[in-house]
């Protein structure tokens, strides 16, 4: 004996997913032309772009830290599979063939584009207001390790003991962004959040919110020069304020 339901029919009607699902849906049916002209008809099968999308919602909204634990958690969640718009018993995407599609979404501009879809919405419903905003503009730490930030000049230096996890002397050394640069993420930039603070590899996300809603409008991730509000564009912006 066994029997068969479906993700839609375990999700109860009032969860609060439905309606993201609904508005999700709506937009990438909008979004079937760009995804038409990013994925060849031949080649090895890759993830159809909604379901990717949908799963990187899930990331967001329910913090899921990785993306291998993302893959583990669809795998064993009817709400997960439901969400995305897999049945109980389709198999679930390799990490590795995830994370490939996902660079190929983000070259294509197709994650900021979806972005662009849901503050229209928001707009035609009234929900966002251009009078007031506010720039969060806070440090985001880079994925590059501290011993990576080498002298950019480092000709004649005798090899690392171990190249997978070399070590070290920072000891007497001084260290700058004008000397030194990450090996491994040369657009990092060395930052703090302010005086007395340790500095870190960091990034710095520019992300314009709608006071009276709470609405992120925008999205950039620029480098943490100092100036990456003024990079943006937000910093002449008179009726906005920022923090």
């Amino acid at each position: 004996m066994f029997s068969y339901l479906s993700p839609e029919q375990r999700v109860r009607k009032d969860h609060p997913l439905r309606a993201v699902r609904v508005m999700t849906d709506e937009i990438l049916e909008r979004m079937s032309p760009l995804f038409d002209a990013t994925y060849a008809d031949g080649g090895r099968p890759s993830i159809p772009p909604e379901k990717l999308l949908r799963a990187q919602l899930l990331q967001m909204l329910y913090s899921v830290r990785s993306e291998r634990l993302l893959m583990e958690e669809i795998d064993y969640s009817i709400l997960y599979r439901w969400f995305v718009g897999l049945n109980l018993d389709d198999q679930v995407w390799d990490t590795t063939t995830f994370t490939k599609n996902r660079d190929r979404l983000l070259e294509a501009a197709v994650a900021k584009e979806f972005l662009v879809q849901v503050v229209e919405r928001a707009r035609a419903a009234g929900l966002t207001c251009d009078e007031h905003f506010t720039v969060d503009g806070t440090l985001l730490g880079a994925w590059a390790s501290f011993k990576s930030f080498q002298p950019k000049d480092k000709q004649g230096a005798p090899p690392p003991d171990d190249r997978g996890n070399p070590t070290v002397d920072f000891r007497g050394e001084k260290r700058s962004n004008q000397t030194h640069e990450s090996k491994t993420d040369p657009d990092a930039l060395l930052a703090r959040k302010s005086k007395g603070k340790e500095s870190k590899l960091s990034y710095n996300p520019s992300l314009p919110v709608d006071n009276r809603e709470g609405l992120i409008v925008n999205a950039e991730l620029l480098q943490a020069n100092g100036r990456a509000d003024r990079d943006a564009g937000f910093g002449d912006a008179g009726a906005g304020s920022r923090r």
